[in-house]
């Protein structure tokens, strides 16, 4: 809950509030609960709402046009997926590994701070799906259900953050494997 929380508001003790008011609206309004969802997706549908409406409070709106990807066009070049074949549509170079020396785990504790601040830095909707899919593990059922969107709707959301957190994480492990200058 706190995850999900923290994907509006800007500081823990705020997610904090959030987790609280969204425990206390769920024991006022447990006899409404009808069962129509998952009783999980109800408790985070309250959690989101509280969560949505406190970061509407706290924010300022940001014209679509300064969005990342606003210009319509592809948000990954199309050349870096696999154009034919069974494995068509998939990325043609994973990710390069990394080791388990003592310099790879302190340069994966970078990665992990690198990854949260991506993941941050998403639109609102993709933050919250690529959080519950990767990070909560969700199904996509239950993500739709809770966020009221439809199958191609969250895998598309989930289709953009992947690949700009994919992005960040490429851009850093090039930067990692660079000779120094």
């Amino acid at each position: 809950m706190m995850r999900l929380a923290l994907l509006h508001v800007r500081s823990v003790a705020d997610a904090e509030e959030v987790v609280q008011e969204t425990w206390l609206a769920v024991l006022q309004g447990i006899d409404g609960f009808e069962g129509r969802a998952s009783l999980r997706t109800w408790i985070c549908r309250i959690l989101l709402n509280i969560a949505r409406r406190r970061a509407g409070q706290e924010s300022r709106s940001v014209p679509m046009s300064g969005l990342p990807g606003a210009d319509g066009g592809p948000t990954v070049d199309p050349d870096r997926f696999i154009s034919a074949g069974p494995n068509a549509g998939h990325w043609s170079v994973p990710p390069r590994r990394w080791g388990r020396q003592p310099e790879d785990l302190l340069l994966a504790g970078e990665l992990r701070e690198l990854l949260g601040d991506a993941v941050r830095q998403l639109s609102p909707g993709q933050r919250e799906v690529i959080t519950m899919r990767d990070v909560e593990g969700w199904t996509s059922t239950e993500v739709c259900e809770l966020m009221e969107i439809s199958e191609g709707h969250q895998r598309v959301l989930l289709h953009r953050a992947r690949a700009r957190v994919r992005q960040t994480v490429e851009a850093y492990l090039e930067r990692q494997s660079s000779p120094a200058t």
